[in-house]
């Protein structure tokens, strides 16, 4: 058995293009400071790829000495690798506060692998496109769910403060300067700080910025009038 094998250049292809393809959703990921960045994906990419080169000729010396006896089923290694990458994808997952988090990240960690895969079976066409297609989900289509489906990632902040004449002008001067969007909002009687006078605002924002809705917090956690403040 030869140490270099005769297809060699059509290896050295096939793994290569498979990380380059991983990687470049990786990077993707790691911009967004996800737990699964470059490093992730071209692994999970590069080894699936490895995983459909070992299935479709790693056996082929054994299937040549007796083919009468050894029945060969190509995707038999893939079908675990799409299977066994969901243990990777559930480390991505956080749980946190009835909210869940890297999904995306998850479903990205998926289809490197099967970008891996396809590419290890020679299908370069199928794994540009794929890639082209999970690049363009990611980035453009994140910021029209921000734009026009935000709707839909509604937040409600609850904000217990010292009932005063400007208070609400405030608080409301918080949210504008965050550029958080207040969709509505309630004020009522708070009975547990009826002692300190004070009042409850609900505020429903549009939720999706981040590090827009952290700066918020931290400005109404430091405000003298706020007593508490519920996320």
């Amino acid at each position: 058995m030869d140490f270099i094998p005769a297809d060699f250049l059509d290896i050295i292809i096939r793994l290569l293009l498979a990380a380059i393809l991983s990687g470049l959703i990786g990077i993707e990921r790691e911009s967004k400071q996800q737990p699964a960045g470059l490093r992730t994906h071209v692994l999970v990419g590069t080894g699936s790829c490895l995983m459909m080169i070992l299935s479709i000729t790693g056996f082929d010396m054994f299937l040549s000495q007796d083919s009468d006896v050894i029945r060969f089923d190509p995707g038999r290694i893939p079908s675990y690798v799409i299977s066994g990458i969901g243990f990777l994808g559930a480390g991505t997952i956080i749980v946190q506060k009835g909210s869940v988090k890297g999904l995306t990240t998850a479903a990205s960690i998926w289809v490197a692998a099967g970008l891996g895969l396809v590419i290890g079976i020679d299908m370069y066409f199928v794994g540009i496109l794929t890639t082209a297609i999970v690049l363009i989900t990611l980035h453009f289509l994140e910021k029209v769910e921000r734009k026009y489906l935000s709707i839909y990632k509604q937040k409600t902040i609850v904000i217990v403060a010292e009932d005063r004449e400007n208070a609400y002008d405030m608080i409301s001067g918080f949210f504008e300067e965050s550029e958080v969007e207040v969709i509505g909002f309630q004020i009522e009687n708070e009975e547990l700080y009826s002692e300190k006078n004070a009042s409850k605002y609900t505020f429903t924002i549009n939720g999706g910025n981040i590090k827009n809705e952290s700066e918020l917090i931290k400005k109404l956690q430091k405000s003298t009038i706020i007593y508490k403040v519920i996320v």
